[in-house]
C-alpha cells in the first residue's frame, strides 16, 4: 500500500503531543487525526496521509465498534479503529488496512 502526496496547504495548526489530536503511529511517522483527515509533517509542510489501493485485513477475528477497547477515529465518511499499529476500516464484510 502506498500514500499518496497531498500537501495539506490552508493547515494553519501545528501538531504535537498534547495537541489535541488522535496520535496515529504510522509506519516511521506519527499522523494526526484532524477534521475527518489523517495528516503528517513531511519536509517543513503537512500532508494529507491517505493510503492508495485497497488492502485488506487479513484473518481479521475482531469486530471494531463501540466498546470494542479500540481508539475511534474519524476518517472522512467513516470511523477507523486502532488496533495494533494499524487504521482498520470496516469495508464489504471485511477490515481494510488504512
Amino acid at each position: 500500500m502506498t500514500t499518496a502526496h497531498r500537501q495539506h496547504t490552508e493547515h494553519q495548526h501545528v501538531h504535537g503531543p498534547g495537541c489535541g489530536h488522535a496520535e496515529v503511529v504510522h509506519g516511521d511517522h506519527v499522523d494526526y487525526a484532524h477534521d475527518g483527515h489523517l495528516h503528517r509533517q513531511h519536509e517543513g509542510h503537512w500532508d494529507e496521509c491517505e493510503p492508495t489501493g485497497h488492502t485488506e485485513c487479513a484473518a481479521h477475528d475482531h469486530v471494531h465498534g463501540e466498546g470494542c477497547g479500540h481508539d475511534a477515529v474519524q476518517h472522512g465518511d467513516h470511523v477507523d479503529y486502532l488496533h495494533d499499529g494499524h487504521r482498520h476500516a470496516a469495508h464489504d464484510g471485511h477490515y481494510d488496512e488504512h
